[in-house]
């Protein structure tokens, strides 16, 4: 049940959590989960009458850690008090480390609540739908239950509560989306920007503190009073942002004889403080720079960085202005980590280790599911820093560990962020089983979260992968789950408390090409299928509001033929020439033991947007899955074009990934590289020129056209013969090709632009890709598989 926050202010773990037993069956909108952490998890439809009841707590009261009074603020606590009693939202902003947290959390212990209650939310790194799911089980007891989008208002309604919500760097609409989900309640936010206007409510700018509040923070901190001229200028160089002047306060307490700084050096005081530093306090700190963003728990905190009271040491490092204190543990302070990579000496975190523990950690049947979700922004961090290292084996063990907690959650934004790092990671390891694993799960979050096209696709092709392993189970789950793929909205759409309630698909608008067709259940995807061949994956759908129908239409156009190669390996992701792969700014980490490349199965050749075996193309794959398949050119010519260079390349000796030289051992942190023996030497780059081989199977080649240009010839998915021209200079080369709607199941209107960018590495013989939307012709149209991934240049 959620944490009531008593007027001591002590919390116990993560803030919100789940009611019941955290490993069984949960519920979203319509659907009853079983998550299985080995097979994929299963969904049912509620029968009539088990439906959840939630029932609204009698006392909302949900505080925040009691710190200590702001100083000076009593105008900025006027304005928030007159906002709320005239039935106005607001929200605070300005720049970090000018004191809206510490305003905010004040503010919510201190003004009067709602008529219902007060509840406070820390919002970073989580999305609005996560936030929303917060403040639901913040306001009932609710027995492990998600309600849909449609409901969540409903069941809110009546609620008149105060929701207090930090770290709310949002859009004005996602202000809205979290508004909505509670709308007889008043909200106030802190974020950087000023976003909220008009009819939502009013906007307050939190400026530094003035003079006196500035001398009067100083004597707090020092003990007594300072030279009025010098606590003048310093106030006057920090702009009176209270964070600087507590570091200011900290550094003169930590070296008495030194004294106040020099009021030009009040913004660079993060060195001096980390000379003043004791060896536990600058380790745990370098681990909580390691992890960015994201907040720790102090049992984390102590158990990997030795430190045996690692709360009293966070909290006195949050006293010197270089941690900050969360609902969950403690987060690094603003400018902190960029000034710990400058630092010297420093002994880095093994990311194996890391990876490790946290894995184990997640994947223990007594840690609660709310705990991994409040740690989510550290095990996307670790998935990160993993991948950037080479160690797509590492991001695929953390990934895998935590998604079952995640799923049970019921944060459905946390577990898609998670999910769709690993699935890439799975494919660039050769984890074929993690592959179908996270494919399966993702199909599962689109079923839960009401977005029909790719539900079906994913849960199509993971039926496909899990066969191919022999994993029956698997299988059948997938192909159980697509029973349930949502009902296009007025097709048989039941009561809100009947089996047949859609959920509000992800991103809103509605699908291009959909219709009113009364949907039916999807038929088993392997149907008439070539046994051993996954199912085609969408480059483009959109996310939308109404869905796709699922009469099949025309097939797919046909795709080229490949001839069965065993021998073309998939090449793994590798480390890049310098060694340090990096994160946010430069981070080193170790990527351990190296990876081995791996191979796909006999005679298949994974092209990202189709599959072909055999010497073959794939026939017979379901309709309703080619139905829902949204197509961008600029992908398939990528993709196809592995075909071209297979055939040309047939019978050619060596089809190897290249081997990468000068790679690096490093640690996650901060430390210095120790070099690893040179391969052989490998030949001088040639810019894009010449035959690559993809991280996501075979080859593709690009022909020099002159001018820093370079062409990939293929034929796209509509079946015409086209000319993908990358053009750049230096190491970087972007191509931007039309995206087509393929909902009829043949090319139909442009939905936009995708741009693929192609990034050579320093050693010239690896490359990485990326694919974005460029532009769209309209709201709600993503690019699902705009996933990274790795070239290799051939030998």
């Amino acid at each position: 049940m959620a944490d009531t926050g008593e007027d001591d202010g002590t919390r116990t773990g993560n803030r919100v959590d789940i009611d019941g037993d955290a490993t069984g069956p949960v519920i979203a909108g319509n659907y009853n989960v079983v998550v299985d952490a080995q097979h994929g998890s299963t969904v049912t439809v509620l029968l009539d009458g088990r439906r959840p009841r939630p029932r609204r707590r009698d006392r909302i009261r949900l505080l925040p850690r009691r710190q200590g009074t702001p100083l000076g603020r009593d105008a900025d606590l006027a304005a928030i008090a007159a906002a709320l009693h005239a039935g106005e939202s607001v929200q605070l902003w300005g720049p970090p480390g000018v004191g809206k947290s510490a305003l905010l959390r004040y503010a919510a212990r201190t003004l009067d609540a709602g008529g219902d209650g007060v509840v406070f939310l820390d919002a970073a790194r989580r999305e609005p739908e996560d936030l929303a799911q917060d403040l639901f089980e913040a306001c009932h007891s609710t027995g492990g239950y998600a309600p849909s989008r449609g409901e969540l208002p409903q069941l809110m309604e009546g609620v008149e509560a105060t929701v207090y919500v930090d770290n709310a760097d949002y859009t004005a609409e996602q202000l809205r989306t979290v508004m909505d989900a509670a709308p007889d309640a008043l909200f106030v936010f802190a974020g950087r920007e000023e976003v909220l206007q008009g009819t939502d409510g009013r906007a307050h700018r939190v400026e530094g503190v003035t003079r006196d509040a500035a001398a009067e923070l100083l004597t707090r901190e020092l003990g007594g009073p300072g030279d009025p001229d010098l606590v003048t200028a310093l106030w006057e160089a920090a702009a009176g942002t209270p964070l600087l002047l507590l570091r200011a306060a900290a550094v003169a307490r930590l070296d008495p004889a030194a004294g106040l700084p020099r009021p030009g050096a009040v913004r660079e005081l993060l060195h001096p403080l980390f000379d003043r530093l004791d060896e536990p306090s600058l380790r745990a700190l370098h681990l909580l720079g390691t992890f960015r963003d994201a907040e720790l728990d102090p049992e984390h905190i102590g158990a990997l960085s030795g430190t045996p009271d690692a709360a009293a040491l966070c909290a006195g490092l949050a006293g010197l202005g270089l941690a900050e204190e969360t609902e969950l543990g403690y987060r690094v302070a603003d400018g902190v980590v960029a000034a710990l990579r400058e630092r010297q000496g420093l002994r880095p975190y093994a990311l194996e280790r890391l990876c490790g523990y946290f894995a184990d950690w997640a994947a223990r049947p007594e840690t609660p599911a709310a705990q991994v979700a409040g740690h989510a922004r550290a095990l996307e961090v670790l998935a990160e820093l993993a991948e950037q290292s080479g160690r797509a084996d590492l991001a695929v063990r953390v990934v895998r560990a935590a998604s079952p907690a995640l799923a049970r959650s019921l944060r459905f934004g946390v577990w898609g962020r998670l999910l769709d790092q690993g699935l890439p990671a799975a494919q660039r390891a050769g984890d074929r089983q993690a592959e179908a694993y996270f494919t399966h799960e993702r199909g599962v979050r689109a079923v839960l979260t009401g977005n029909r096209v790719l539900a079906a696709v994913l849960l199509a092709e993971a039926g496909i992968l899990w066969r191919q392993l022999g994993d029956t189970q698997g299988a059948d789950a997938a192909a159980n789950a697509q029973q349930y793929v949502p009902q296009e909205p007025g097709a048989g759409a039941g009561s809100p408390d009947g089996p047949g309630e859609v959920n509000a698909p992800e991103g809103g608008g509605s699908d291009v090409g959909s219709s009113s067709t009364d949907p039916t259940p999807l038929q088993d995807p392997t149907a008439g299928t070539v046994p051993g061949t996954p199912a085609p994956e969408p480059a483009l759908t959109p996310e939308t509001g109404a869905s796709m129908p699922t009469d099949p239409g025309p097939t797919a156009p046909d795709m080229p033929t490949v001839p069965s190669d065993p021998g073309v390996p998939v090449a793994s992701d590798p480390v890049s020439a310098s060694g340090a792969a990096t994160s946010g700014g430069g981070m080193p980490v170790d990527p351990g033991p190296p990876l081995g490349s791996a191979s796909l199965p006999p005679g298949a050749a994974d092209l990202g947007g189709a599959v072909v075996t055999g010497g073959a193309p794939v026939a017979g794959v379901s309709a309703a899955v080619a139905t829902a398949l949204k197509v961008a050119a600029v992908i398939a010519a990528l993709t196809i074009a592995v075909v071209a260079v297979q055939q040309s390349q047939d019978g050619s000796e060596s089809r190897s990934a290249t081997p990468v030289s000068g790679s690096t051992t490093m640690d996650a942190g901060f430390g210095d590289p120790t070099p690893e023996p040179e391969p052989e030497p490998e030949p001088e780059p040639t810019g894009l020129a010449g035959v690559w081989w993809s991280s996501e199977g075979g080859g593709i080649e690009f022909v020099e056209a002159g001018a820093g240009r370079y062409t990939a010839r293929a034929r796209d998915v509509c079946g015409d013969t086209i000319t993908a021209e990358f053009s750049g200079g230096g190491d970087t080369y972007s191509a931007t090709a039309p995206a087509y709607d393929m909902s009829s199941g043949s090319c139909g209107e442009v939905l936009g632009q995708v741009r693929t960018t192609i990034t050579i590495g320093e050693d010239g013989g690896t490359a990485s890709v990326t694919r974005e939307m460029a532009s769209t012709v309209r709201e709600g149209v993503t690019c699902y598989t705009c996933t990274p991934f790795t070239l290799t240049r051939a030998s």
